[in-house]
């Protein structure tokens, strides 16, 4: 267990999963937490890290920072998304070998496994074969995150970990029309259109494809526990060049299913239709969770109760 007056330091505390860590570290009663905003601490730059590592000396440091974005954006910035978020892990994980940090914890994205990956996705399905092309710039950054762990692991004896979460959503998720993830935007829609009394929504695709999804404030429990166990249990349950771990629900659940559920959460009375002329993507994304299990966490949140936390939220925030 991690002493409750330890100086922790989150990077990336105004993201929806940074966020989430710094509640739940607010309500465990830690109160050394430290926190900066990109104005006060521009991770890239690595004389800022250094001098920032070395004044503040902390004994923990979660990783929650990077440069996101969907695919549209991860298809005109390519070079953005790699440099920046491949700068920030080198940044900041070598100020942490350099300061003795105790733990570190590294949070990645499962856009790390391959296009044709075997479903669900096992953490073995690593570098097995090529990623799919629109995001690869980003996920060869996250991969790079997890082999710099790995590296300083294997040469200097430190303890840093790495977690692979699956598609995330609540509190401070991004509601933009254009750049959001499916749920925030179909919450969104589905809202706008109860006000405006229209008499359909529509969903792009056949509403088949399977997602997984995982409620926000689930990912950053999984993220404290796995910060949190023992030595022993976590190398008996990784191997050094495999050390990455899955967080997610280990369920699936149709496009289609997920939608009549946001619309009954909404409040939404109109039709539901489904685009078919427009793409599904892949038709199953869900990855395997046994190694979590096995160490002794689930996930506790069930979609609908996920929804209706998300969706009072974003009333409040709208008001």
């Amino acid at each position: 267990m991690i002493d409750k007056n330890a100086k922790i330091y989150i990077a990336g505390h105004r993201g929806l999963v940074g966020s989430a860590i710094v509640r739940q570290l607010e309500e465990k009663d830690f109160d050394n937490l430290l926190m900066c905003t990109h104005k006060e601490l521009d991770l890239t730059n690595q004389a800022q890290v250094k001098i920032f590592f070395e004044k503040q000396k902390p004994d923990y440091v979660i990783l929650a920072a990077g440069k996101v974005g969907g695919i549209h954006a991860n298809n005109t910035y390519p070079a953005d998304f790699i440099y920046q978020n491949m700068m920030i892990e080198a940044n900041v994980i070598n100020a942490a070998y350099e300061n003795k940090v105790r733990r570190l914890l590294f949070l990645g994205s499962t856009c790390i496994y391959p296009k044709a990956v075997k479903q669900p996705m096992r953490e073995s399905a690593l570098l097995t074969d090529v990623l799919e092309p629109t995001n690869e710039p980003y996920a060869l950054a996250k991969i790079a995150g997890i082999k710099l762990c790995e590296s300083y692991n294997r040469q200097y004896g430190t303890d840093f970990r790495s977690v692979m979460p699956t598609n995330l959503y609540g509190i401070n998720d991004n509601f933009h029309f254009e750049n959001s993830h499916v749920i925030p935007a179909l919450m969104r829609r589905f809202h706008e259109a109860k006000e405006d009394g229209d008499a359909e929504v529509e969903v792009w695709g056949s509403g088949n494809a399977m997602r997984e999804f995982l409620y926000v404030d689930d990912m950053a429990e999984a993220s404290l526990f796995v910060l949190e166990l023992d030595r022993e249990s976590y190398i008996a349950n990784t191997k050094p060049l495999l050390s990455h771990i899955n967080v997610g629900t280990g369920k699936d659940i149709s496009i289609r299913e997920m939608a009549e559920t946001m619309r009954e959460v909404v409040g939404f009375e109109g039709e539901l239709t489904f685009n078919s002329n427009k793409p599904d993507g892949s038709p199953r994304k869900l990855i395997d969770v046994t190694r979590l299990s096995k160490m002794g966490w689930t996930y506790m949140t069930n979609l609908k109760d996920g929804l209706e936390k998300t969706y009072k939220w974003y009333l409040r925030e709208r008001k």
